[in-house]
């Protein structure tokens, strides 16, 4: 049965700081000294300014001038070099934990089970992997330092400001906790919008994936403007999206405008008043000033790392739905290593649905005995593939059971009986780059003397020896540069060199013109020889020396039998055979 997948809460800032802060503590405990340092440094220039006013200038002590102006200077040198090595350590960490993250997600991607990738898009999972983990480099670069900077500075200022006039300062204090709070509750508001952003982001880049994919289709059936208008229709959701985020950052910054620059008109008055009435000097009122700006700043720069922060938090928020799914085989069930294997495929009682309650497969019984040949033949839609699929292990059953060997295959390490297996497809996937690169992958480090041997076996060397670089030329994305006959014979070298002890054939010979066709013949049945292969073919004539053919209806085995017995009972087999044959 279906495993339920596992469900996960948003992350909280706990997780965060369990899984990626404390495991790079020293970094970031380094950066935090790096900060310390140079916020305190910042606060040299303020309290200089009063010393300048009211005991060098006014006193006329001239001698102090150049060591406070040494001592403002020093403190400026400071924060440009902590500055560099905060880029420097920690911003260059935030890009590798990116990377890491990248890794993660496409290495689970890859242990998902096939029914993910039937349902998701290419395009939108490059998108997953690519962007949704960009927003983390705040996490660990300097947008969380800065903020913990920001805090600490705001801090130290405000003990200053008190220090030196606390009624002013307290007045001061209001309009800034109105901020606070209502930039608490615009980031609360704005979280979703970056989830919902992640989301649009992956279907738009999926869909532009399959349009510059799918080009000859569009051109062929003149379809441009309608993929034009697809696209733009997306990116307009987009532009909704990023608008509303806009809006509610806008509203924080403008409240920060508002509400602190009335802060400092008050402060002006009040400032000027207490000074009219001997009660504040020049320079404490200047300095008062300076540290005014040096706690507001951080507050109102806190307010645009909070939005990036929240935005890293919406993006790990899609990765760990990714990253909590339950891939096809975590070693937790599927604990039994298969060494060398016969091949003896047998189903029992085996079922499938794609869709709960709606079954493609019922009760499927038959065996494969190990070296042999099974054909799985009928109408388009009966099952054929999914039973294929079933005996790839690319699919689970429903119902029932599947055994390699006398090993329930639902038991099975997919490492250790996939090693074993081959594959090939009607439309086989060929990876861009040269002929003997896509022959190599599934061995890459087979000898030259195999390789040879698995080019002649499948007669590719009928065109290579063609083509100027050989086996050395670049075939395109997807085998765009081959013919369908050409990528399918390189396909077919590809499972000859991996040497399974099982083998699928989807309507391997499907591509293929007459004169191909004859020599993939040949090369198929001395690849067939010895494995337990199934065949899926709609051409009838290429399977009439299987050792066994079943004929699939509705999800179930209509016949089976030689073809010799199929044709003799004439039951549906016949009836198809003899209208191929028609044609």
């Amino acid at each position: 049965m279906r495993k339920e997948q596992k469900t996960k809460s948003k992350v909280t800032i706990a997780y965060v700081f369990k899984t990626i802060i404390w495991p790079r503590r020293k970094l970031v405990f380094i950066g935090l000294i790096l900060i310390i340092i140079s916020r305190a440094a910042s606060l040299v220039l303020p309290g200089a300014s009063k010393f300048l006013m009211d005991d060098v200038i006014t006193a006329g002590k001239t001698e102090m001038l150049w060591p406070l102006l040494l001592a403002v200077a020093g403190s400026i040198i400071v924060q440009a070099i902590t500055s560099f090595l905060l880029t420097k350590i920690l911003s260059v960490e935030a890009q590798h934990l990116i990377a890491q993250l990248r890794a993660r997600v496409q290495k689970q991607i890859l242990r998902l089970p096939i029914r993910f990738f039937d349902n998701n898009k290419s395009g939108a999972l490059v998108s997953r992997i690519m962007s949704d983990v960009e927003g983390v480099r705040n996490l660990v670069g300097t947008g969380l330092v800065q903020l913990f900077g920001g805090t600490l500075t705001a801090i130290a200022s405000l003990v200053l400001l008190i220090n030196i006039n606390a009624m002013m300062t307290l007045y001061v204090l209001v309009p800034v906790a109105i901020f606070g709070l209502i930039s608490l509750k615009a980031f609360s508001y704005i979280r979703p919008i970056f989830r919902e952003r992640g989301k649009i982001n992956a279907e738009v880049t999926g869909r532009l994936t399959e349009t510059l994919n799918g080009v000859r289709v569009i051109k062929g059936f003149n379809a441009e403007h309608q993929e034009i208008r697809t696209f733009e229709s997306g990116v307009e959701r987009l532009f909704l999206n990023v608008k509303k985020s806009l809006t509610s950052t806008s509203l924080v910054t403008s409240s920060a405008t508002f509400l602190l620059g009335m802060a400092s008109t008050g402060i002006m008055g009040i400032g000027g008043y207490m000074i009219i009435n001997d009660q504040l000097t020049i320079g404490e009122f200047l300095s008062f000033t300076l540290y005014l700006g040096f706690m507001i700043a951080p507050i109102v720069q806190m307010s645009n790392i909070g939005s990036q922060l929240t935005e890293a938090f919406a993006g790990l928020d899609r990765t760990e739905e990714i990253m909590n799914m339950d891939p096809e085989d975590d070693g937790s069930v599927r604990q039994t290593l298969l060494g060398d294997i016969h091949g003896d495929i047998v189903f029992e009682d085996v079922s499938f649905a794609y869709e709960e309650g709606k079954e493609v497969v019922h009760d499927i019984s038959f065996q494969a005995p190990a070296g042999s040949v099974t054909a799985l033949v009928g109408t388009s839609g009966s099952g054929k593939s999914t039973i294929a699929g079933l005996a790839a292990s690319f699919l689970n059953p429903e119902g029932g059971k599947i055994t390699v060997d006398g090993t329930d295959l639902s038991e099975v390490s997919l490492g250790s009986y996939r090693s074993q297996l081959g594959v090939v497809l009607q439309d086989d996937f060929l990876f861009e780059g040269t002929i003997e690169e896509n022959i190599l992958f599934p061995r890459p480090n087979a000898t030259n003397d195999q390789l040879i041997n698995a080019v002649k076996a499948a007669h590719v060397n009928e065109f290579t020896d063609r083509f100027e670089d050989g086996l050395k030329t670049v075939i395109g994305e997807r085998g765009v540069k081959l013919s369908g006959g050409q990528r399918q014979r390189i396909a077919i070298a590809r499972a000859v060199l991996a040497d399974p002890r099982i083998l699928i054939l989807d309507e391997a010979t499907s591509n293929l013109d007459t004169e191909s066709e004859t020599y993939i013949q040949q090369s198929l049945s001395q690849l067939m020889r010895g494995r337990t292969t199934f065949v899926i073919a709609h051409r009838l004539s290429t399977i009439r020396q299987a050792d066994q053919i079943l004929v699939i209806e509705k999800g179930k085995i209509a016949e089976q039998g030689t073809h010799d017995e199929l044709i003799e009972r004439q039951g549906r087999y016949y009836e198809l055979y003899t209208y191929q044959a028609r044609i």
